[in-house]
């Protein structure tokens, strides 16, 4: 049996006598394919139901109703990337480009953890800068902090990607490397110090040299309290070592 649908088309009649609704219709799409929430809302796909059967109020206030969902979720958005910008503000350095000391601690934690259960080595690098005091008295404070910029841009361009540079605070930094063995986590450790003094930075016309020294300190589990006081250890026997050598040199 057929009917004639308000539209002048036809539909068959249910057992029930129902008529079949019409397709739903797709919401308007933009060229790129997105979903275009400032496109006017097709109310009559709404469970199919044909627009016919729609009054002027049904129709208002469900179009009210769908706007207010689709403002809705546009702030839900907008508040997403807000906290998403606030937790790496939350993570960042004020100085320099890399993570924080709360955040690096977190990170090691995470990254110790993960080698304990997958078995994989991996290594810490605690990093000291060398003769800040005397750039602080000589050149002034801010040459101190840019000193302390070109320690992290150098750590950062000279790690992998998936490696992790992170300041300790002060003159401090750390490096973690991940499926790093002991001898690659040494030489890595010494590759980063040399290029730091290998090339100067500049400030106010004046080309000054940085240098540091490092320790490392290799893991399969533990945790990161205890791998960085191994590893400021380590930097301070090497420190050490260093002083002293340049005193026997001095003196002969």
């Amino acid at each position: 049996m057929k009917v004639q649908r308000p539209t002048g088309g036809t539909g068959s009649v249910s057992s029930v006598g129902r008529v079949s609704a019409a397709p739903s219709v797709k919401p308007a799409q933009r060229v790129d394919g997105v979903s275009d929430a400032t496109a006017p809302v097709d109310v009559a796909s709404i469970g199919g139901i044909p627009e016919a059967e729609f009054t002027p109020k049904v129709r208002a206030a469900i179009e009210k109703l769908m706007k207010e969902v689709q403002d809705v979720r546009q702030e839900l958005d907008q508040a997403k990337k807000r906290v998403d910008y606030l937790e790496k503000l939350a993570d960042q350095d004020v100085l320099t480009p890399v993570l924080n000391r709360r955040a690096f601690v977190r990170e090691l934690d995470r990254m110790m953890a993960y080698s304990e259960r997958y078995e994989v080595p991996g290594s810490v690098i605690y990093i000291d800068v060398n003769g800040m005091k005397e750039i602080n008295d000589g050149l002034g404070h801010e040459a101190g902090d840019e000193a302390i910029k070109h320690v992290a841009s150098t750590l950062v361009r000279n790690v992998r990607s998936s490696d992790i540079v992170g300041r300790l605070g002060g003159d401090e930094f750390g490096v973690i490397l991940l499926q790093a063995s002991p001898d690659i986590a040494a030489e890595k450790a010494q590759f980063l110090s040399g290029e730091v003094a290998k090339i100067p930075f500049d400030y106010e016309g004046n080309s000054v040299n940085v240098h540091v020294s490092h320790g490392v300190h290799n893991f399969q589990g533990g945790d990161a309290d205890s791998a960085l006081k191994a590893a400021d250890m380590a930097m301070y026997e090497q420190k050490k070592a260093k002083q002293q050598a340049s005193e026997e040199t001095d003196v002969s």
